[in-house]
């Protein structure tokens, strides 16, 4: 029994970046069905639990990246939990803080580990597409934390500009980085504008690099001869 359980542990920390993948997938499907209630930020937040361990997992190849993910995940679960108050948005905003920094950090680490010279495996597929993903969410703090210090930065389709939720912005973010864009949710100051423009512009950028590094690892027609 106790070499089974040691066989399964091994298995997934080979693959690393595809828990960290499902777990990212998992809080984009399951978030926009989430409630605005206490039950529903704590689903939300367990979920965002899973994605800092396994993310940490993912990128502490080495003492220094493992350092630096536990000291930006510490404060931001912390904050979190302090936040879980609606009433709270001071807390909440730290913990954006941190998240955003966290993931940045991971997003770096993950290409590192991708554009690496070695062969390309499947975890480093996985790691690719987690790191797309974590744009995203990279972008869904910096829309709160815009929204936080200027209220109005955004506006639905009736005109109104309410404080929109982490929920929310989840779905707007991905329409942007896929640059879907369905008018449901605009940006209505200048500063959310720029941000809007900026990760339409990384998304498209990454998809364009990534072929391109896959593309550089088959030898072309010559080569082989």
């Amino acid at each position: 029994m106790l070499n089974i359980k040691r066989g399964v542990l091994e298995r997934l920390f080979a693959q690393r970046c595809f828990c960290l993948f499902f777990a990212l997938l998992l809080l984009i499907v399951v978030a926009p069905s989430l409630a605005n209630t206490v039950g529903g930020r704590i689903a939300a937040n367990g979920i965002n639990l899973l994605i800092l361990l396994t993310a940490i997992a993912a990128v502490g190849r080495s003492r220094l990246s493992f350092v630096i993910g536990v000291l930006l995940a510490l404060p931001t679960v912390a904050f979190q939990v302090l936040g879980l108050d609606a009433s709270e948005t001071y807390y909440l905003s730290l913990s954006w803080m941190f998240g955003g920094a966290f993931y940045f950090a991971v997003i770096i680490y993950l290409l590192n580990y991708v554009f690496s010279r070695e062969v390309m495996s499947a975890d480093k597929l996985y790691g690719a597409a987690a790191a797309y993903l974590m744009l995203g969410l990279v972008w869904v703090y910096l829309y709160l934390l815009t929204q936080y210090f200027f209220p109005g930065s955004f506006s639905t389709g009736s005109g109104s500009a309410p404080l929109l939720q982490a929920v929310d912005l989840i779905y707007f973010s991905f329409t942007v980085l896929t640059t879907t864009g369905f008018g449901d949710i605009v940006p209505a100051l200048p500063l959310a504008r720029s941000l809007v423009v900026l990760e339409q512009v990384t998304g498209t950028l990454f998809v364009a690099i990534l072929i391109a590094r896959l593309a550089g690892l088959y030898p072309s027609e010559e080569e082989k001869k």
